[in-house]
């Protein structure tokens, strides 16, 4: 229900962006300009258009559902390091223009799930990684400057946020087992 509801916002935002010609386009992320610094609040949530958004949808619903699996507090956490490490980086590192999409929250979903397991030793998280990896691991390349009018940094600042989560994420579940194990051991 909530990625499906997140998803909604997505398509609620363009069809507003629609009726105003694009304005909301505007509000994403314009790097190293102080006005373009809210831009990070918006960008994951506008689109240049309707088939940029629909090239979004599946991705943000398939990995969005997957890193909502650890649960709704986590997968806050998660999507909110994702976002801002994602806005940050690109603000800093962009190409002149106006950055925005779902794209940042993407590849923070997806390198989130590649990597979790890893770090928190998970046979079961390291399984998903590799099928995610088999499925989606082509979509990685976008981290690298490549197509025109693509945001690459947004991707792969998006991505780091992914790894940071991913991190974040282990840490707490390895010293909430030694907090129990604690516990149990009393």
């Amino acid at each position: 229900m909530i990625i499906t509801a997140f998803t909604g916002v997505l398509y609620l935002t363009e069809a507003v962006d629609t009726l105003l010609g694009g304005a909301l386009d505007a509000d994403g992320i314009r790097p190293r300009h102080l006005d373009g610094l809210e831009g990070i609040l918006w960008a994951p949530l506008l689109h240049h258009g309707w088939q940029h958004l629909a090239a979004n949808t599946v991705p943000v619903l398939v990995l969005g559902f997957l890193a909502l699996a650890g649960g709704v507090g986590q997968f806050v956490a998660v999507t909110a390091t994702i976002w801002l490490v994602g806005g940050l980086g690109t603000w800093l590192t962009g190409n002149p223009g106006v950055h925005l999409g779902a794209s940042i929250l993407i590849f923070g979903w997806l390198v989130f799930l590649l990597t979790r397991g890893f770090f928190a030793r998970s046979p079961a998280h390291m399984v998903l990684a590799l099928v995610l990896f088999a499925v989606w691991g082509g979509v990685l390349w976008g981290v690298l400057p490549g197509t025109v009018g693509v945001s690459w940094q947004g991707h792969l600042f998006g991505a780091l946020g992914g790894l940071i989560g991913a991190q974040i994420v282990s840490r707490a579940d390895r010293s909430g087992t030694a907090d129990r194990t604690r516990v149990n051991s009393s």
